[in-house]
């Protein structure tokens, strides 16, 4: 199939963009990457009168460490991102997601701001900016906005960004200390959507006790969700006494909806999550424990 008819435009700055966009309303759509749009305008299950293309703004392109948060610009490719050793250092879950995201050519063309804002469920830097507890920064020409991960994601490809607000950056706070962090997922091929899948981050005090947890849920609900409850169970824990399959039952078990479709049942969904919740928990934990041993 191919796309219903559609005006194109390219604005030059940010501020023409927003411009634009207030000024089509609801009849216009922000193109970034283009590598989930596309798809669903050449199959029509959407179609948008006007496409705003961001892609070329040089002011929604880089990265930035300030005041302690990773600041990713909506425009910057994930190849960009997963190869960048500032967000290395600082925020390792990024580094550790982005080879998961679809294939080679779709990591080169695919951004991060539009990644966050498309809101698929099995979207990684999306649970990424939930486990972290990261900002979203939005800009029309009504102003600027701060929007915190746990509030963006609404529902099934629905954020609360309003209609004439384009996301401009991602800000993700930089863990220090002690920390472990780690992704898993399970995909029927390698650059499939994930049938499931979890981001784990931990930071600990020096008796091995969990002082922070996060993590986030890939295809396991509407949206990209935060696994509160296996959070919970975890701090205040030292890490010698978590049990990381019981924490994978345990943040399963406070999902009231997990979807089923043709790649599985929501049991089965609900199995593999808290396997994947599990493994995630384990190698963080590894991990900090063998930065100890390196570091004795």
């Amino acid at each position: 199939m191919k796309a219903a008819p559609f005006a194109y435009h390219r604005p030059d700055t940010v501020a023409e963009a927003a411009q634009m966009l207030g000024e089509f309303g609801e009849d216009a759509k922000i193109l970034a990457g283009g590598q989930s749009l596309v798809p669903m305008l050449a199959m029509r299950l959407t179609h948008f009168a006007h496409l705003i293309d961001i892609s070329r703004i040089g002011e929604l392109t880089g990265i930035d460490l300030v005041d302690g948060q990773v600041a990713v610009r909506a425009a910057t490719p994930h190849a960009l991102v997963g190869m960048d050793d500032e967000v290395a250092d600082s925020v390792p879950l990024l580094t550790l997601a982005t080879p998961h995201i679809g294939h080679f050519q779709i990591r080169t063309r695919g951004t991060l701001g539009g990644a966050v804002a498309h809101a698929d469920p099995a979207a990684e830097y999306a649970a990424v900016a939930l486990a972290l507890d990261a900002h979203i920064d939005a800009v029309s020409t009504r102003g600027d906005r701060a929007i915190a991960a746990a509030d963006f994601f609404t529902g099934l490809w629905e954020t609360s960004l309003a209609p004439d607000e384009i996301l401009t950056a991602v800000r993700f706070p930089v863990w220090s200390g002690r920390c472990g962090f780690a992704v898993e997922e399970f995909a029927r091929r390698h650059g499939d959507f994930a049938i499931a899948g979890a981001v784990v981050a931990l930071e600990v005090d020096g008796e091995d006790r969990v002082t922070r947890c996060g993590i986030g849920l890939l295809g396991l609900g509407s949206t990209p969700l935060r696994g509160t409850d296996g959070e919970r169970a975890v701090v205040g824990e030292r890490l010698s006494d978590i049990g990381a399959d019981e924490i994978g039952r345990v943040t399963l078990a406070a999902l009231s909806d997990v979807p089923a479709d043709l790649q599985g049942s929501a049991s089965y969904r609900r199995r593999v999550g808290a396997a994947m919740v599990s493994r995630a928990l384990t190698s963080a934990i590894a991990q900090v424990t063998s930065e100890e041993m390196i570091h004795a």
